[in-house]
Order: structure tokens, then sequence, then C-alpha cells
């Protein structure tokens, strides 16, 4: 059996569970990104608003795509040796990874794309298990003859 990933992601975190024939291993990449940066000054506490004080919305949103593309770039490197993977988080970033893959030719191994919420890392775990889990009984009976699935009836119903 090849390796299976699942990724849950969001710009904050990304938790990667891989299923081998060996076991099952999960990483967690945390990113350095902050989406909202406060702006100084402009409030009564702290004094007047100078435009000087403040950096570019140009400049912020460079560093927030460095910041991003770094994240993204190791969240790819610990996908590279999965044949088949899903993507699901609650934001935008499970799209954006699935660009990220797309732009280095790995988009084919992209199995779904789901939109969920917060889960921790056992709900991760256990998803991935369960999605493929799933797709490899679909290829066979779990029980009976090898074959029975083929003729179209079950292998309990089959005449013996």
């Amino acid at each position: 059996m090849k390796d299976k990933a699942g990724v849950w992601i969001d710009h904050r975190k990304a938790v990667i569970v891989v299923v081998s024939s060996t076991g099952e291993h999960t990483t967690v990449v945390v990113s350095r990104v902050e989406k909202h940066l406060e702006r100084s000054g402009d409030s009564p506490l702290r004094g007047r608003y100078e435009s000087l004080q403040v950096p570019a919305d140009d400049s912020r949103q460079r560093a927030l795509t460095g910041e991003l593309n770094i994240y993204y770039d190791a969240v790819v490197a610990a996908l590279r040796n999965s044949e088949s993977l899903i993507i699901f988080g609650p934001g935008e970033a499970k799209g954006e990874l699935k660009k990220r893959l797309a732009k280095i030719k790995l988009a084919g191994r992209v199995a779904a794309v789901e939109t969920v919420d917060k889960m921790t890392d056992r709900q991760i775990a256990a998803k991935v298990r369960e999605y493929f889990s799933a797709a490899w009984s679909a290829k066979g009976p779990k029980y009976g003859r090898a074959n029975a699935g083929l003729r179209g009836r079950s292998p309990r119903s089959a005449p013996t």
C-alpha cells in the first residue's frame, strides 16, 4: 500500500496525517502568519494617528504573501511522498494549497477537497482513516471469495 495523506489546513496551522502500511504518522506545521496586523496610533489612549507610523498596505500584503509561501512550501514538502491525499479545513487555505499543488504538477494526487470546521488532532486522524478505508473497501468485498463482487451478487447470496 502506498502512502495516503489527509491535511486539515487553515492560515495558522496544518495537521497532516499520513497513513501507510507501517502505520499512521501525524505532523503539525505551524505558520508564522499574522493575518490582521494592528495599526499603531489612531487611539485616544495612544495619541494621534500619523501616517508615517503605519507601513503601507502593499508592503504588509507582500509580507503576508511571503510568509504564506514559506508555510505552504513546508506543507507541500510533508505531502510530497503521498500517492493520494484529501484536503479539508474551514477557510481559503485549502483552495490556496490545491492551487500550489497544481502549480508544481501534484494536483492529480488530490482525491477530495472538503469544507469542515475546527477539529481536534484525533478527529482529523479519524476522518483520514475513515476516508481511505472507505476508498479501499470499495475496491473489493470485505469477506467471501475474492471475485464474488465482480458477478454483481454479494458473497452471502451466491448459491453454493
